[in-house]
């Protein structure tokens, strides 16, 4: 199920998985619609990757507004490509994590990405919302899992809960070495390449973990974007070699 149709340039993917829960609000940004220069052009929401600080906060005034949300309840993960998840309940930056779970309304739970997967995750029934950062690091380390397991210790249940897999690197752009293709499962591992370099598919490594804490394989949306196949759109480090800006997946539990 491919997120709602954009224009060109859009600022922001609106996940259909969400669509019909009025009590939950989610979107993933583009690199269109800010304020920032080169190489950052143009909707930077890093604030650690060298933009203009002013650009930086425009920009997530920006991307807060178009999720009718006020930025001043915006809360981000310190994000070390680890597995501890944080329940938080007040806007602010949590360093040492990358999972965010909350139960507060109004509280924007937000994941830089640019080539890694945000995982947006929804219990509406429960009121209970998660975001996590997913490269191949957390990923392998079961950070969408924990971050099911975090949302169940606050009152989900598993069978309840929406997820949505953003745009990342898709498994024809991840190629890895052979050390980080084997601490995957086989099932997730392919060959295209004529030199046997192996590929990742982390989408399907994300489903199956989400599947595996519970989450009903029906109620997982995983974007069909690439971030290194269409850079036009998505920033992306592999792609940059690392100098590019930021996008935010975010998701927020509505008064």
């Amino acid at each position: 199920m491919p997120a709602a149709p954009t224009t060109d340039r859009s600022p922001l993917l609106r996940p259909r998985i969400f669509a019909d829960v009025p009590s939950v609000t989610a979107g993933m940004s583009t690199r269109h619609g800010g304020v920032s220069g080169p190489p950052y052009d143009t909707l930077n929401l890093g604030r650690h990757v060298g933009d203009t600080a002013s650009c930086v906060e425009e920009n997530r005034r920006r991307f807060c507004a178009a999720l009718h949300t006020d930025p001043a309840w915006l809360a981000t993960a310190g994000q070390v490509h680890g597995s501890t998840v944080r329940v938080i309940d007040a806007p602010r930056h949590e360093p040492f994590c990358d999972g965010l779970v909350t139960t507060t309304p109004g509280l924007l739970l937000a994941i830089a990405v640019a080539d890694c997967a945000p995982v947006l995750l929804a219990d509406p029934e429960h009121e209970v919302v998660g975001a996590c950062h997913a490269g191949w690091r957390g990923t392998v380390r079961h950070i969408a899992a924990h971050t099911v397991a975090t949302m169940a210790d606050r009152g989900a249940d598993p069978a309840q809960v929406r997820a949505y897999v953003g745009p990342c690197l898709s498994r024809e752009a991840f190629e890895v070495g052979p050390e980080v293709a084997a601490q995957f499962d086989d099932a997730v591992v392919s060959y295209p390449e004529a030199d046997g370099r192996p590929h990742v598919d982390l989408k399907a490594a994300l489903r199956r973990q989400l599947e595996g804490a519970g989450v009903p394989g029906a109620a997982i949306e995983e974007s069909s974007h690439c971030t290194l196949q269409d850079t036009d759109t998505f920033f992306s480090h592999r792609a940059s070699e690392g100098d590019t800006g930021r996008m935010f997946g975010a998701i927020v539990l509505r008064h």
